[in-house]
């Protein structure tokens, strides 16, 4: 059916957006580290990539908690800040003292409420658009199901006997009369009208939801900001090093490093404020709300694809139109 394309199209791009956003708000994060925290930018790539495929599984339906995915985190970051900007030194830390450090972070809390307001940010926008994309790979479900319908034995013989059987007269130009094709096409499609109740509430709450994403609900612009949380958490765990460093001292002792193997240039602490701006801009064409509105727009040309299968079928292939001659199943009339 043209449907399936129609629909299926925009739904995959939709659903392909998503992935492209998950993958430029990791890239927005790295690019972030690297200029403004350079030292740690390496070590942090694994956390990043971590927090952001946890972050897509749970939008896909894994029973994961944010809470816990979004603390994990921070625990990971927190030894390469107090390695490579709090407590510098001529090497990294060792593994046992690195652990120590990460095991300390839920007491010390050095990020402040950043874990707490991300995992609420995420949350918030995430119930949205897991719903989202649950729903729109149910809808491609229901269109492939329905893609090939499987007729009954007595909508065959009504078929055949609707098309050919004025070939047995001579008239083979004729066309079924409409009210004849749409007795016989409603009870072809008796199965499909009954679906158009359920597809037409499936479009209103697609609208609803979509409605919603907006503010704190809307994910695109969530995951965009996460690099700026990130960096305004790092530089506020640098603000306050030295009292970072004396929680750590009494908790894990004296830092204990790795045998020094070269001198490592530390990064100025002012580097705040470079932000690589530039490396943030999206095409607008491209965003979620974009393609989500597109695709909305699309889908409610369909609205009443099912219900009105049969009258579409019969008006715009399989009767003859008004006026002229058509077979109403025994013989020619207007």
């Amino acid at each position: 059916m043209f449907f399936s394309f129609s629909f299926c199209l925009p739904c995959c791009l939709l659903i392909e957006t998503f992935e492209v956003l998950m993958r430029q708000a990791e890239n927005h994060t790295n690019a972030v580290f690297q200029e403004s925290y350079g030292n740690m930018a390496d070590q942090a790539v694994g956390p990043v990539r971590e927090l952001f495929t946890d972050i897509s599984l749970f939008l896909l339906g894994s029973e994961l908690n944010i809470d816990d995915l979004v603390q994990r985190f921070f625990d990971a970051l927190f030894p390469l800040t107090y390695n490579h900007l709090i407590n510098p030194g001529l090497s990294d830390l060792s593994p046992g003292y690195a652990e120590c450090v990460r095991s300390s972070s839920r007491n010390v809390r050095p990020f402040g409420g950043a874990p707490s307001l991300l995992a609420d940010q995420i949350a918030r926008s995430g119930v949205s658009g897991k719903l989202l994309l649950q729903a729109l790979h149910l809808g491609i479900e229901v269109i492939n199901t329905t893609d090939h319908l499987q007729l009954s034995r007595e909508c065959r013989r009504a078929l055949l006997k609707m098309h050919y059987c004025p070939h047995c007269q001579g008239l083979t130009q004729s066309k079924p009369c409409m009210g004849y094709c749409l007795n016989v096409m409603r009870g072809c499609l008796a199965s499909m009208a009954e679906i158009d109740t359920h597809w037409r509430e499936f479009v209103r709450s697609l609208e609803g939801l979509s409605a919603r994403m907006y503010g704190s609900q809307d994910l695109e612009q969530v995951l965009l900001g996460v690099h700026t949380l990130l960096h305004d958490a790092v530089g506020h765990a640098l603000k306050n090093g030295p009292r970072l460093s004396v929680q750590v001292h009494k908790l894990c002792g004296p830092p204990s490093r790795k045998v020094a193997q070269s001198i490592r240039i530390q990064h100025s602490s002012n580097s705040r404020e470079s932000i690589p701006r530039n490396a943030l801009v999206r095409v607008s064409g491209d965003s979620l709300a974009v393609r989500r509105r597109d695709f909305l727009n699309s889908l409610r040309l369909y609205r009443t694809f099912y219900g009105g299968l049969a009258d579409q079928l019969c008006v715009s292939e399989l009767a003859s139109g008004d006026g002229l001659s058509c077979w109403n199943g025994t013989y020619i009339v207007k």
